[in-house]
């Protein structure tokens, strides 16, 4: 759909008439928690100066929800109004302003939208960030999310039998510094500074408080990979205490239906893993709407399903209610063509007892 007539008559019908929800041109509509999910999409990594032929072909699959998982804009700055400016160039490229009028979008950040390329604790300015991050997403002035450090949050969507929670994680606004690595070829290595965090007690807490609810599947978004080790570059392997402390909240919650999502890798894949949680987990990465890497997702990974795709992507969520329900992840190329998909049946997603969450 890149550059077919297709999209054109779809950004014409939709930046030319007025909406039929109660969105404003700048908004998007508000997901209704009431509602049972059946397909939504995910995302990350958004270069706001790059085109973005994508979004019409998100909108094609027509999901009831949209996923930013990070790196929403590229600002690299302690300058808020360059940071500002660059929300300003995203809101007015011309494809993405239809589709956040036509689909409602949750956010949470990575590294290049919070400040800075591998920022965490120690980033200067993440109060100020956070406020324009908040204020482009429209999320109101009286949210719960105004009045907490960082940016994470969870969402609880269809009735008993058939709900959805979606955890946004924030992986940077408490996050330890990294360990260097002295290698040439790798940027960091694994820390056992058991004083070092991804998440802060105050997010671990809530987490867990989070997980303790009722749930059929549980969508838990991170900015940065969780499963595996991505050759010395950014992930939860690089905090393993931190990582096995995620797989273990999971299990003493007895929390089943859990599937990850992650950006930042400007490639596409699907793991499977073992954390001891008492069924397989899984990961969804997807990266990225603007620009991919080929060399990245040649790297190999014990846990891949398939080959990974370094083409510029999005991820497609499918469930199905009826029967045997089920969760299918699909990864689409920039024209909506399916790329690769997998199925996991929710049955397997349960941990071996009885009292399940």
């Amino acid at each position: 759909m890149s550059n077919s007539p297709l999209r054109w008559l779809w950004l014409l019908i939709l930046v030319g008439q007025p909406m039929t929800t109660e969105a404003s041109p700048t908004t998007s509509p508000t997901p209704d928690p009431g509602a049972v999910i059946k397909r939504l999409a995910i995302g990350s990594c958004v270069d706001q100066n790059r085109p973005q032929h994508i979004w019409p072909a998100i909108a094609a699959a027509e999901p009831q929800l949209f996923l930013l998982l990070g790196d929403n804009i590229y600002a690299d700055t302690l300058d808020m109004a360059k940071m500002q400016a660059d929300y300003e160039t995203l809101a007015a490229v011309p494809e993405f302003a239809a589709f956040r009028q036509q689909v409602p979008i949750l956010a949470t950040w990575d590294d290049h939208d919070y400040g800075w390329n591998d920022a965490g604790v120690e980033y200067a300015q993440k109060e100020a960030s956070k406020a324009l991050m908040l204020d482009f997403f429209d999320v109101p002035a009286a949210d719960e999310l105004r009045r907490r450090p960082g940016v994470y949050q969870a969402k609880i969507f269809g009735p008993p039998g058939q709900r959805v929670q979606i955890i946004l994680l924030d992986g940077r606004w408490f996050r330890s510094a990294p360990l260097k690595d002295p290698s040439p070829y790798r940027r960091y290595r694994p820390n056992l500074d058991a004083t070092n965090t991804m998440l802060g007690e105050t997010q671990w807490q809530w987490l867990r408080a989070q997980l303790e609810q009722p749930a059929e599947l549980r969508l838990i978004a991170s900015g940065v990979q969780v499963l595996g080790y991505a050759a010395g570059f950014e992930g939860w392997k690089n905090f393993p205490l931190e990582q096995e402390r995620l797989f273990t909240v999971i299990r003493e919650a007895r929390a089943a239906g859990v599937v990850f999502l992650s950006g930042d890798a400007h490639f596409t894949q699907i793991k499977r893993g073992d954390g001891g949680v008492g069924y397989p987990l899984y990961e969804f990465t997807s990266s990225g709407l603007t620009h991919g890497n080929p060399v990245g997702a040649a790297r190999p990974s014990p846990l891949a399903l398939q080959r990974p795709y370094g083409g510029i992507n999005f991820g497609v969520l499918n469930l199905r209610w009826q029967d045997d329900p089920s969760l299918t992840l699909q990864a689409r190329d920039v024209d909506g063509n399916i790329v690769f998909e997998h199925t996991i049946r929710l049955a397997d997603l349960q941990p071996p007892t009885e009292e399940i969450k």
